[in-house]
């Protein structure tokens, strides 16, 4: 089935190039319990096509993704969190969007805009990211006030672990040069161009013989995943019951500073 325009997100294929797009832009397409489930099913989709050979993930909008739907996922009251387990509820999950296919087709993540929490988790389990220059990354969740060691994880995995440990420590933002200069981002693009690019990037690895791409997939995403349920074991659970985390959300949704932090 081919998903609409008026879809959270839309599902094409042409030229054996899938494109799954996120279409919450009016939201800079955060990432609620709908769209966690859709973009799950597109994904699924983009796997059992047999017409498809790399998939495209990117955004519409101003932004490729900016992180969690706080108002939804994050201002659940502290019996829903207990009840669900945290914020992200009992759907699909960020970590999971990749994992449990069966084909393991290479997914580049085509960014613009920001690509912020659990946006920028959804690129770096990606194979490949293009980004646009001057496109912004952040590990929100430092400053929510819950657990970012998986970002740490992911990028300390490509080899920029000094990088990792100053953006997941500060939560600061940081550029698509920077990225790339750490080894996070493949090709950094012109305004405009990055969708051209991943599409050129995708043509490239459509040059090989599709069996010999998807072993690589394989073989990387079954690291990412044991890497995925360390974090899952070790995770800090409770932090989303903190009152920090509650502080630090409603500030979001209110538009202000967040704090002062009680560290509990």
């Amino acid at each position: 089935m081919r998903h609409g325009e008026h879809d959270l997100v839309i599902y094409r294929c042409s030229g054996g190039i899938a494109e799954i797009v996120l279409n919450r832009p009016d939201k800079l397409n955060a990432i609620s319990d709908d769209v966690a489930l859709s973009l799950r099913h597109a994904l699924e989709q983009f796997d059992d096509d047999p017409d498809a050979y790399v998939g495209i993930l990117y955004g519409l909008g101003r932004a490729f993704c900016s992180g969690a739907d706080v108002k939804q996922r994050q201002l659940r009251s502290d019996e829903e969190m207990r009840r669900l387990g945290g914020p992200q509820g009992r759907g699909p999950k960020t970590a999971d969007m990749l994992f449990g296919m069966t084909n393991w087709k290479p997914v580049i993540s085509a960014v613009h805009g920001y690509a912020v929490g659990a946006g920028l988790r959804l690129a770096l389990e990606t194979e490949l990211i293009v980004a646009e220059e001057g496109a912004k990354f952040q590990v929100t969740e430092t400053s929510r006030g819950v657990d970012g060691s998986i970002f740490w994880r992911l990028m300390s995995k490509g080899g920029a672990t000094a990088f990792a440990d100053e953006v997941s420590l500060t939560g600061r933002f940081w550029t698509a040069e920077e990225g790339a200069q750490a080894g996070l981002i493949s090709r950094v693009t012109d305004k405009g161009t990055y969708l051209e690019e991943a599409r050129s990037l995708a043509g490239a690895i459509m040059a090989n013989p599709p069996l010999a791409v998807r072993q690589i997939v394989r073989v990387r995403r079954a690291e990412m995943q044991s890497m995925e349920l360390a974090y899952s074991l070790s995770e800090a659970r409770d932090l989303h019951l903190s009152a920090d985390f509650r502080e630090s959300a409603r500030a979001f949704a209110e538009r202000r500073s967040p704090g002062p932090w009680l560290g509990r």
